[in-house]
C-alpha cells in the first residue's frame, strides 16, 4: 500500500505545458526545521506548499529536457554549502534569508542557458530565502520578525540537489530531484 500524496503534490494525469519550478533542496534537517516554521506562521488557508527555496519559478515547459541535461551537469559538484542569514523583510510576510554564493553561481549557469527564456520574475537578481510567512498584515509581519529575530541562529548546511517541478494550479508536481554528487 502506498501512503498518499502530501497536499502540496499535484496528483493525476500531468498537465502539457505547465511551467517548471526549479528549487535548491535542502537538507532533511533544515527542511523540517523551516517547515516547522511555515506551517506555523503562514495563514493556514493560503499554506499549500512545504517549505522550500525557489531558483526559477515559471521556466517553459518545452525546456524540460535540456534543464534536466544542465543540471545534471551542475550536479557533479560537490553539494553547495549555504547558511541562514538572518531575517528577510517581504512587506507583508517573512522569510529566512540564505547566503550561497555557489547556489547564486549555479543559478547563474541556468539562467545563461535559458537566456530569452525567462519571465521578468525570474530574471531579476535572485535572493536566495525560504518563505515562512506571507500574505498577512504588515503588523503582523513585524510582529513575527521582532518575535524571530532575537531567537535566530545561523545555520551552516549543503544543498543537497535540486528539484524540478511541473506548477500545476497552485500545486507542484515532482519531475526530478537532480542530487549533487561530487
Amino acid at each position: 500500500m502506498t501512503a498518499p500524496a502530501p497536499d502540496w503534490i499535484a496528483t493525476g494525469p500531468r498537465k502539457a505545458g505547465a511551467p517548471l519550478l526549479l528549487t535548491a533542496e535542502l537538507p532533511p534537517d533544515v527542511l523540517a526545521w523551516a517547515d516547522a516554521l511555515r506551517r506555523a506562521h503562514y495563514p493556514p488557508e493560503r499554506n499549500r506548499l512545504r517549505a522550500h527555496v525557489t531558483l526559477f519559478h515559471a521556466l517553459p515547459a518545452s525546456t524540460e529536457g535540456e534543464l534536466l541535461q544542465v543540471l545534471g551537469e551542475l550536479a557533479r559538484a560537490a553539494p553547495p554549502p549555504a547558511r541562514t542569514a538572518g531575517l528577510m523583510k517581504l512587506g507583508t510576510g517573512t522569510a529566512i534569508a540564505i547566503d550561497s554564493p555557489a547556489m547564486v553561481a549555479l543559478h547563474a549557469a541556468v539562467a545563461e542557458r535559458m537566456h530569452g527564456l525567462l519571465t521578468q520574475q525570474d530574471a531579476q537578481p535572485l535572493r536566495l530565502h525560504v518563505t515562512i510567512q506571507n500574505k498577512v498584515t504588515t503588523q503582523a509581519a513585524r510582529a513575527l520578525q521582532a518575535e524571530l529575530g532575537a531567537q535566530l541562529q545561523p545555520r551552516a548546511f549543503r544543498f543537497r540537489g535540486f528539484g524540478l517541478y511541473a506548477w500545476e494550479d497552485g500545486l507542484w508536481r515532482p519531475i526530478r530531484l537532480v542530487p549533487f554528487r561530487g
